[in-house]
């Protein structure tokens, strides 16, 4: 089936999109100071995907393993909000369907991004689970979507935006922006 048709159609019911954060939203690549403290580097354009999401009306979750307060900063920056920043999870399916709940959302109108194992529940649950090019085997088998971009380069963006312009709801509202942002 051709890609586009094939996109479309797992697009057209989505709601609301979650995000695991390491090998999606960054390259998975950690720096770490002497002190433990742990740094990430997010895409800019990402984020601004992000941001286009949240002032479209989808709602947004965090659902990462990852326990750096950092990560709730960044992602507050983006239109996420706080409640809806899971830090530490190690049941990922526990925090997506609290997520859903909160918003009486079906998990078949959530699409979920992920790249590793911890993912594969959620993805296999949500409407549509998307893959970063280069998820791991496991995941890039199992994901109804694979991104032709790696995690932290433009990944989101394009799914996001993608969705978005199928719903018709990809256009920048600047004076939304500047009140939000």
């Amino acid at each position: 089936m051709d890609e586009k048709k094939y996109s479309e159609e797992l697009f057209r019911n989505i709601k609301a999109f979650a995000f695991d954060v390491d090998g999606v939203l960054t390259n998975g690549g950690i720096f770490a100071d002497l002190d433990g403290e742990l740094f990430r580097t997010f895409d800019s354009k990402d984020g601004f995907g992000l941001r286009m999401a949240s002032m479209g009306g989808y709602p947004l979750a965090i659902i990462t393993g990852g326990r750096s307060e950092s990560i709730r900063k960044r992602f507050l920056t983006c239109g996420v909000r706080a409640e809806d920043v899971y830090l530490g999870s190690r049941d990922k399916m526990e925090d997506f369907t609290d997520f859903c709940s909160k918003y009486g959302l079906k998990a078949c109108e959530v699409m979920y991004f992920g790249d590793d194992l911890p993912d594969l529940p959620v993805m296999l649950e949500c409407g549509c689970g998307v893959a970063p090019a280069d998820a791991v085997p496991e995941v890039l088998e199992k994901a109804d979507y694979v991104s032709p971009y790696p995690g932290g380069r433009g990944c989101v963006r394009h799914t996001v935006e993608t969705v978005m312009k199928l719903h018709g709801k990809w256009q920048l509202d600047v004076a939304l922006y500047k009140k939000n942002f």
